[in-house]
């Protein structure tokens, strides 16, 4: 089968479509023939080895597994010992632990769920990943109806979920993002946008119930300014430095927890079953649209994941296995 394969860490360069092994499924398993595969921040930081402290989990020298990818949809191709709730032929999206940038996959059966007919595969792609985390981030939020909800990278592949979910919830949303999305995060239903190419958002007088901060490009006490009394601040990214990444910022917010009125939170999103087949029913029934800028062929996965670093997709960018 074909596969993205890369031996090394790097840029976008060494990555190859390659002939692989097809795997086989264990127990508990199954084999999905992958028909769409989306594109994740995460998969440049995996790529690139970076920062350095994941290579303590994916390879000091070299990457342990060398097929990228993990938000993919497809049909069941064979099922593994131990697996009564699926079987073969079945369409079903979930994240695998990388190797989705391939032709076919093996994927714990607990990890999927069944694609709804109105879902397309390559809708189905973005959301194990992406809608996952979006979903997590508003529900530690506790976004609801009437709450004020500021959502910073809302054009990006995450935020775009978010804002069509907070308006779901019922929530007021800004959304902060550069001119050339503006119209875009309208589009998706926020109340209102800001340009942060022409106004510092964290000067905005306005307060909020929620910030959820998918860039970290900011202050944290800049942004708890922003925040109404016994507001809610969600870090879910952030780029920081070559070797401890995000970490040290991340360790910040939760350290100064204790001691400001609002509360600081970090995301660390997981995905169920149950959260991806929600999101799932929403997308089938209209309420949520998943943003896809651009599909690519498998065998084009190197220049996909060039636009991803170059440009901050809008939405996302699925590969057609």
């Amino acid at each position: 089968m074909k596969a993205i394969v890369y031996q090394e860490y790097g840029s976008p360069d060494v990555v190859r479509h390659a002939d692989v092994d097809r795997p086989a499924p264990a127990a508990g398993e199954v084999l999905v023939r992958v028909r769409a595969a989306a594109l994740n921040h995460a998969d440049l930081l995996t790529l690139r080895g970076t920062p350095l402290l994941l290579r303590l989990a994916f390879g000091l020298r070299r990457p342990k597994a060398t097929v990228l990818g993990r938000a993919v949809a497809g049909t069941v191709a064979e099922i593994g010992p131990d697996v009564k709730d699926l079987q073969a032929g079945d369409e079903v999206f979930g994240e695998a632990a990388q190797r989705g940038f391939a032709e076919y996959v093996a994927i714990p059966a607990k990890r999927l769920a069944r694609k709804p007919e109105q879902v397309t595969f390559e809708q189905a792609a973005t959301l194990p990943v992406a809608g996952i985390t979006a979903l997590q981030a508003l529900r530690l939020g506790a976004a609801r109806p009437g709450t004020t909800v500021l959502v910073n990278g809302a054009s990006g592949g995450v935020g775009t979920f978010t804002v069509q979910l907070a308006k779901a919830l019922g929530a007021e949303v800004t959304g902060v993002c550069s001119t050339r999305n503006a119209e875009l995060v309208r589009s998706l239903g926020a109340d209102h946008v800001i340009d942060y190419t022409r106004e510092d958002f964290t000067r905005d007088k306005r307060r909020f119930d929620v910030l959820i901060d998918m860039v970290g490009n900011h202050p944290i006490s800049a942004l708890r300014r922003l925040l109404a009394p016994g507001g809610i601040y969600i870090a879910s990214n952030s780029a920081g430095g070559p070797v401890l990444g995000p970490i040290p910022r991340l360790l910040a917010t939760v350290a100064q927890t204790p001691f400001v009125r609002q509360r600081l939170r970090v995301l660390t999103s997981r995905s169920t079953t149950e959260d991806l087949r929600t999101l799932a029913g929403f997308v089938a029934d209209g309420t949520v649209t998943p943003v896809i800028e651009r599909t690519y062929p498998l065998s084009e996965t190197a220049d996909a994941l060039r636009l991803l670093e170059r440009e901050h997709a809008r939405g996302k960018i699925v590969l057609l296995a």
